[in-house]
C-alpha cells in the first residue's frame, strides 16, 4: 500500500526554545506509524511541527525501498535539501537533514558518502535514537546508526497519548508485529527490517488502553506480516493474533478493529474465528496473493499455491459473508508467461476485489528474484499492468456502487471539504460525506448511503 504524505511532530509546551521539524513519509502505513513515533520522540526534544519544508530546521525523510529507483529519487531529494542547506547556511541558521526507514537500512553508509550534507542516517529499528543521534551531529559528526537495536525501541519512545499539544484522532495505528521470516524472492523487507518480532501482550494492551482513553475509537493493528503475531497470555499460554484480537476487544470505549498486511499462510481457525465472533473487527481483509499462477508462487518462494487461497477466502466469507478483500498483485515476475498472467486475471475474477494495489515487478538489488533468469520486457509488463488495472478498477467501482442504498454505521472522523459537512470511515475502509456537526466526531452514527463517487461514498443520515 503505497502513499506520500507529510507527517508532524507533536506541540512542545508553550513557551519552549523550539525547533522546527518536517518529516516526508514515503511508503507503507508502517512508515507512516514510525513517522509518527518519531514525532513524538523529537516533540519531546523540544522540536514543533511544520508543514512548511523551508520554515524547518530539521527535514527528516523516512523512506520505503519496496518499488523501482526508491534509492534515486532519495538521493534526488537529498540534492535539493543540500541546496537549501547552504542557502541556510549563508545565513547562519541551522538545518539539519536527516534519512531514515528501508532506504537508509539499505543503503546506510553509503548515503554519507554519496550524499555528504545528510547529518543523520537511522533505520527502521533504531530511530527511537534520533534525538540522541541530532546532537551528536550537532558537534560535527555524521551518524549512521543501522545497526539492529538488541533493546525494544518501543520502550524508549513517548507515550503517544501524553506528548502535550497531540491533536484528538479517533483513528490510530498500533503496531504489534515488525519484520519478516517469509523471504519472498521479490522482497527486501527481511534485509530492511529484519526477522519477524511480537511485541509482548502485556504492553500492547496497555498502549490500546491509552489510546482509547485518549478518545481513539478505532484501531488499526500494523506488522509487516501482522497475523504472524504471536506471544502469551496472562497464565503463559501460546496466542496468536485472534486471541490477541478477542483481549483487545473487550476494552471499554474501543469501538472497531482492524489489522494489516496479512500473510495466507498465517491465516489460522482462531483468527477466522475473530472474524466470525468480533462484530467489532472490520468486514475488511488485506490478504495479499501477488499472483494467480502457481508456477509463479512457487518461483516467488509464497509457500501456498493459488487454489489453497482461494480456499482459504471462501472459509472466511463462510463465516463472515459481508467481508470485503484487498489484494497486492506483481505483474511480469522473472519468467511469467502469458498463460501465468492469465491465471492471475482468472483468481482476480474469481475473488474479486473491492481495492487492491497492482505494479510492475522492479528488481531490488540483494532479493533472490533479481537474479532470476528470463526477465520479462517493459513493454510486455506495461501491457498486462494496463489490463489487470483495468479489471480491478472496474471490481473496485462495482463495490462502491453497491453501497448505494445500503444503511450502515459510520465513524465520524474529520471535517470535510464543505461546511457541515464530516467525512466518516465505513466499516469497508471507505471515506464517506455526510453532513453532520463538528462536534460529533468520534461518533458512529447510521447513515444511508445515496451516491458512489470514484473514491469515496456519499451519505444521509438515516431516520428511525
Amino acid at each position: 500500500m503505497t502513499q506520500e504524505t507529510a507527517s508532524l511532530s507533536d506541540t512542545p509546551a508553550p513557551g519552549a526554545n523550539t525547533r522546527k521539524v518536517f518529516i516526508k513519509t514515503y511508503g507503507c502505513q508502517m512508515n507512516v506509524y514510525d513517522s509518527g513515533r518519531m514525532a513524538d520522540a523529537l516533540a519531546a526534544d523540544g522540536y514543533a511541527p511544520t508543514e512548511v519544508m523551508e520554515e524547518a530546521d530539521l527535514v527528516l525523510l523516512n523512506t520505503c525501498h519496496i518499488r523501482e529507483k526508491a534509492a534515486e529519487k532519495v538521493y534526488s531529494a537529498l540534492g535539493r535539501l543540500r541546496e537549501h542547506k547552504k542557502a541556510r547556511a549563508a545565513e547562519g541558521k541551522e538545518f539539519m537533514i536527516g534519512v531514515a526507514g528501508c532506504v537508509a537500512q539499505a543503503e546506510g553508509e553509503e548515503i554519507s558518502r554519496r550524499e555528504p550534507a545528510v547529518d543523520v542516517v537511522i533505520g527502521p529499528q533504531t530511530y527511537h535514537r534520533l534525538p540522541q543521534a541530532l546532537h551528536k551531529a550537532r558537534t560535527g559528526e555524521r551518524v549512521v546508526d543501522t545497526e539492529y537495536a538488541l533493546e525494544d525501541k518501543f520502550e524508549h519512545l513517548p507515550d503517544p497519548t501524553k506528548v502535550i499539544g497531540k491533536p484528538r484522532s479517533v483513528t490510530a495505528f498500533l503496531t504489534v508485529q515488525e519484520g519478516c521470516d517469509k523471504f519472498c524472492t521479490f522482497c527486501v523487507v527481511p534485509y530492511t527490517r529484519g526477522s519477524e518480532v511480537s511485541r509482548p501482550l502485556t504492553r500492547l494492551l496497555t498502549e490500546a488502553r491509552r489510546l482509547v482513553d485518549s478518545g481513539v475509537r478505532e484501531l488499526t493493528l500494523l506488522g509487516q506480516n501482522v497475523n504472524a503475531w504471536h506471544g502469551e497470555d496472562e497464565k503463559g499460554r501460546a496466542i496468536g493474533l485472534g486471541d490477541l484480537l478477542y483481549k483487545l476487544a473487550e476494552i471499554p470505549g474501543l469501538a472497531r478493529l482492524r489489522y494489516t498486511t496479512s500473510h495466507p499462510r498465517d491465516m489460522d481457525d482462531r483468527l477466522i474465528e475473530a472474524h466470525r465472533d468480533l462484530r467489532m473487527l472490520m468486514p475488511y481483509l488485506h490478504l495479499p496473493v501477488q499472483a494467480g499462477s502457481d508456477r509463479i508462487l512457487k518461483a516467488m518462494n509464497r509457500r501456498h499455491k493459488a487454489s489453497e487461497y482461494v480456499a482459504l477466502i471462501e472459509r472466511i466469507r463462510s463465516v463472515r459473508p459481508d467481508i470485503a478483500l484487498s489484494g497486492d498483485f506483481i505483474v511480469g515476475f522473472p519468467g511469467e508467461t502469458d498463460q501465468d498472467f492469465e491465471d492471475t486475471m482468472a483468481l482476480v475474477r474469481e475473488v474479486n476485489y473491492a481495492q487492491a494495489y497492482s505494479f510492475k515487478y522492479s528488481t531490488r538489488p540483494g532479493t533472490p528474484g533479481a537474479d532470476l533468469p528470463d526477465h520479462v520486457a517493459e513493454d510486455v509488463k506495461t501491457e498486462r499492468l494496463a489490463r489487470l488495472q483495468a479489471l480491478l478498477l472496474e471490481q473496485q467501482q462495482a463495490f462502491m456502487q453497491s453501497m448505494v442504498g445500503k444503511t450502515m454505521d459510520l465513524l465520524l472522523e474529520k471535517p470535510g471539504r464543505m461546511p457541515g459537512q464530516l467525512i466518516g470511515r465505513s466499516p469497508w475502509l471507505q471515506s464517506v460525506n455526510v453532513d453532520a456537526m463538528s462536534s460529533q466526531i468520534g461518533d458512529i452514527i447510521q447513515v444511508r448511503i445515496t451516491a458512489a463517487g470514484p473514491n469515496s461514498l456519499f451519505a444521509e443520515v438515516a431516520e428511525g
